[in-house]
């Protein structure tokens, strides 16, 4: 099969690159990288041609902390994507997206950016604007943790959804033509945010909670009515999301983990436990994967999927899906069971390029509605 073209809706890479003082002079990325799951020839023999690029802070971090590690990522991928133009190009609006994703396999792979936690933004409309107008085109409303608007689903109910100003939130993102992100999420927060959007929302990396029941994936319910809106679902490879034996095997040792006394959202203590547990994670198959995909096939249709595969964010992976040059076998899967060539299009790239025209056709009307300051002082006036 030829290559389909993959729009990936989160990769950490920038966050691995953090790890390693950001030196793309010691770890160029337009060579085998094996430190990481992502480097540019494995993009190409993957067929990426979009890739949404993870700007992630722990949630550990709060305030002027978490803004300022949320622009050292951006500025880490602006600056692969400066070294490297010959392989990636921003993005600057949905047109744009279409003619880098179709212009063929030698071309420049299409980026964006995604903000991974509503922290973020440290409680600032202003905030979420600048990274707005840095590249920013969708934000995860929470990480593993609560935040001060937004309840987690790895966190106990603080807010039971949205607050107030989380729904002013999703309104002002609505207005910028920033996707809405429900990865993470609570189901209430879920709820609330799209009762809320007035514009497609989309999971960047969450599978089927009816298929393993982790609480990062995601409800029937909550499925149907993203995909009344037009959203987006994108299959991720986390080994504990896909496949239950492997979600069981890390429920028990984060209960091990908080007996000890270790707090289960320090990462670095936690990826330490992992690293000492006696028993080894069951492992998780690309026919776990393919099971999600049939899933959601049938409870929202093919027009509603899409992947984001979190490479480089997670050490968990199932066995055949190990890095970003996997897609062909998880295509060449879906196609063995009946999917059609043009419904993997459709999962690949075609359903994304649809919300980003959607999310930027609602923000511009939006727009054109609103109010200048001349038209308040018109209003002002006495007839």
């Amino acid at each position: 099969m030829d290559l389909i073209p993959v729009v990936d809706g989160h990769n950490d890479l920038a966050w691995a690159l953090r790890e390693h003082g950001y030196d793309l002079l010691a770890h160029e990325l337009d060579r085998d990288r094996p430190e990481f799951h992502t480097d540019v020839p494995r993009l190409r023999a993957g067929g990426v041609r979009a890739q949404f690029w993870s700007v992630f802070v722990p949630g550990t971090l709060a305030g002027d902390r978490a803004v300022a590690a949320t622009l050292e990522q951006i500025d880490a991928v602006e600056a692969f994507i400066d070294r490297y133009p010959a392989h990636f190009s921003r993005v600057r609006d949905a047109d744009d997206f279409d003619r880098l994703v179709t212009a063929g396999p030698d071309a420049p792979i299409a980026s964006l950016m995604g903000a991974e936690g509503g922290h973020s933004i440290a409680n600032s409309l202003g905030v979420l604007r600048t990274l707005h107008r840095l590249g920013v085109r969708y934000l995860t409303l929470t990480h593993n943790e609560n935040n001060d608007w937004a309840d987690s689903a790895t966190d106990e109910p603080r807010h039971h959804g949205l607050t107030a100003f989380g729904t002013e939130v999703i309104r002002e993102m609505n207005r910028l033509g920033m996707i809405v992100d429900l990865s993470h999420t609570s189901v209430d927060t879920m709820a609330d945010a799209l009762a809320v959007s007035t514009a497609p929302a989309i999971f960047s990396h969450s599978s089927a909670r009816a298929v393993c029941p982790h609480p990062r994936n995601v409800p029937d319910d909550v499925l149907a009515d993203l995909a009344g809106q037009g959203g987006v679902c994108m299959v991720t490879f986390v080994a504990p999301f896909v496949s239950e034996a492997a979600y069981e095997w890390r429920s028990r040792a984060d209960d091990e983990a908080r007996h000890e006394g270790i707090d289960v959202h320090d990462h670095e203590q936690m990826a330490a436990f992992y690293e000492s547990y006696p028993i080894a994670m069951p492992p998780a198959q690309l026919e776990d994967v393919v099971a999600h995909f049939e899933h959601l096939r049938e409870v929202v249709g093919i027009d509603h999927l899409g992947v984001g595969a979190d490479f480089d964010g997670t050490t968990w992976l199932p066995d055949g899906l190990s890095d970003v040059s996997c897609y062909p076998r998880l295509w060449d899967a879906l196609a063995r069971g009946g999917w059609s060539r043009d419904d993997l299009a459709k999962v690949g790239w075609r359903n994304m390029s649809r919300v980003l025209h959607t999310v930027e056709e609602r923000a511009a009307a939006m727009r054109a509605t609103e109010r200048t300051p001349a038209d308040e002082s018109a209003a002002m006036r006495p007839a």
